[in-house]
């Protein structure tokens, strides 16, 4: 290597240092911008195709971006903006020790079975205190995390417009700089895609949707804080058979502790016939075979990426290291002889 390559990799160091240094302030929005485009691209694909056949080509692709980015604003973002909005509230109320949940009950419930006296309102109290520190960095961050979520999700949408329009041009590009030879590359972008595509929608997904059924049944059978429980029913649901079960179980004990026996024996039944059925057949049904990631993996992914990056890290870190065990995969089957 001679001295102009030397320092022309010196100067790349130095510039892409610089540049990490510039957007980390938004590196979450980043990430979650080629998240939301990688997940819209064949839409996108299918959509400029149609388009194509009444205007030109380009006009076709922007054209599809604009609509796409708009439904998902309509479909996606607006709900998520509400349903965040309803969470800090609750959240902030449980924070205060103010729920509506009666605690007297559960914790003289207690008392007559074990003859202890938990302290269940302060426990709870608690968890609220340390979950806004963790997610917002306490409560006088709450502003100042609404404020920075505001412009980063308008960088985020402006992203996604350019990665749907120019995203197969940057792959390409991706392909062509890599010192890697074209098959490890190909091999590579390909194991890539199928982890992400793995983990976005067979994990975070059905999580997802398993949380959303499961806070129906605790709307309809009148548990208070519904939102904030699905919150954390999200989480949890990214472990496979019980995770939610850690939600719905406690809360139909908790409606025949209230003396709402109906309610909790419907929300029993619900939750095995229902809520545990998505975890059983859609997660087996929609995760691609050939992405293997071990739900600790996932759940880890998700805790580390809230702990680091807030409320979007639910999405970005299991992405990040779904994309690491691509990475490795690749490594070990391409250089194995190495």
């Amino acid at each position: 290597m001679n001295r102009g390559q030397s320092f022309l990799l010196l100067l790349m160091g130095a510039v892409a240092l610089l540049t990490l240094f510039v957007i980390l302030p938004f590196i979450e929005y980043v990430i979650a911008s080629a998240i939301l485009a990688f997940v819209l691209y064949p839409f996108h694909r299918r959509l400029t195709r149609r388009l194509q056949t009444r205007v030109s080509k380009r006009f076709g692709e922007m054209l599809s971006a604009l609509t796409l980015i708009l439904s998902a604003i309509v479909a996606v973002i607006l709900p998520l903006a509400y349903i965040t909005w309803v969470f800090v509230r609750d959240l902030t109320a449980i924070a205060a020790g103010d729920t509506t949940i009666d605690v007297a009950a559960i914790e003289a419930e207690i008392a007559a079975l074990t003859g202890q006296n938990p302290e269940i309102g302060e426990t709870l109290q608690t968890v609220g205190q340390q979950l806004a520190q963790t997610l917002f960095g306490g409560f006088s961050g709450i502003l100042t995390t609404a404020v920075r979520a505001s412009v980063g999700l308008s960088l985020a949408l402006f992203l996604v417009y350019y990665a749907l329009i120019d995203g197969p041009a940057f792959v390409k590009w991706i392909r062509a700089a890599s010192p890697l030879p074209s098959d490890v590359t190909a091999d590579l972008v390909e194991r890539v895609n199928v982890m992400t595509r793995g983990v976005v929608i067979g994990h975070i997904v059905v999580a997802l949707l398993q949380a959303f059924i499961a806070g129906l049944g605790l709307w309809a059978t009148g548990i208070p804080n519904v939102v904030f429980w699905t919150f954390v029913m999200a989480v949890l649901a990214l472990l496979p058979l019980i995770g939610a079960f850690f939600v719905w179980g406690p809360a139909a004990a908790y409606l025949v502790i209230v003396d709402q026996v109906t309610a909790g024996v419907f929300l029993a039944v619900y939750g095995v016939a229902v809520i545990a059925m998505v975890d059983n057949y859609a997660r087996p049904l929609v995760i691609d075979q050939q992405a293997h990631l071990n739900p600790a993996i996932i759940l880890l992914g998700v805790f580390g990426g809230i702990y680091s990056v807030g409320f979007t890290g639910l999405f970005v870190g299991p992405i990040v290291i779904g994309v690491l065990a691509a990475t490795l995969e690749t490594f070990r089957e391409d250089y194995d002889a190495i």
